[in-house]
């Protein structure tokens, strides 16, 4: 039933990237173009997700984003450290002419490998992106946001739902101010 719900949700991207507009009426290849440069980035994320913790870390650190095949890619290095230690993270973002959606392909250098891909794109300047993994030996949904509110604060926020999509947990919430 989840991976049902997430084909769903997943097969309407499209739509709700683009409202009502024809796919020939909307390219996206440049709605990451904002982002590059430099940011000063404020993370929280959750100790212990869908545990019913509500115990943050704070890191403070660093988020570079460098433009890739003329704006059809970027590459995000996400450097944070905070008492919980330290986080070394990077996002391959990839755009996809045929379905005018984004990929998020994420990974930390703990982990030494790509997650599996957040797809999504665009709408009234507001991204989302859903994709689905185990966590804990269990099946759920991702949810990420990003959302600005000038030209120089933008807000990242990750979500977690055990129940498909029904209800989601912030897990992952992180402020970046351009660096000028």
């Amino acid at each position: 039933m989840n991976a049902l719900k997430l084909t769903l949700i997943l097969g309407l991207l499209p739509v709700l990237a683009h409202g009502a507009d024809t796919p020939a009426q909307r390219d996206g290849q440049h709605d990451f173009d904002w982002e590059i440069g430099t940011w000063k980035t404020q993370l929280k994320r959750l100790q212990r997700p869908l545990t019913g913790s509500t115990t943050w870390v704070e890191y403070e650190g660093t988020t570079v984003v460098t433009k890739v095949w003329d704006g059809r890619a970027n590459l995000v290095e996400l450097d944070v450290k905070g008492p919980a230690g330290a986080i070394e993270a990077l996002s391959l973002r990839l755009y996809n002419p045929q379905s005018q959606q984004w990929s998020l392909n994420f990974a930390s250098s703990r982990g030494g490998t790509m997650a599996i891909p957040a797809i999504g794109g665009f709408k009234n300047g507001r991204g989302e992106f859903y994709n689905q993994e185990t966590l804990n030996g269990r099946s759920i949904f991702v949810k990420f946001i990003i959302q600005c509110e000038s030209a120089h604060v933008c807000r990242f926020e990750q979500s977690f739902s055990a129940d498909g999509g029904q209800s989601w947990e912030a897990n992952w919430i992180a402020t970046d101010t351009r660096v000028k």
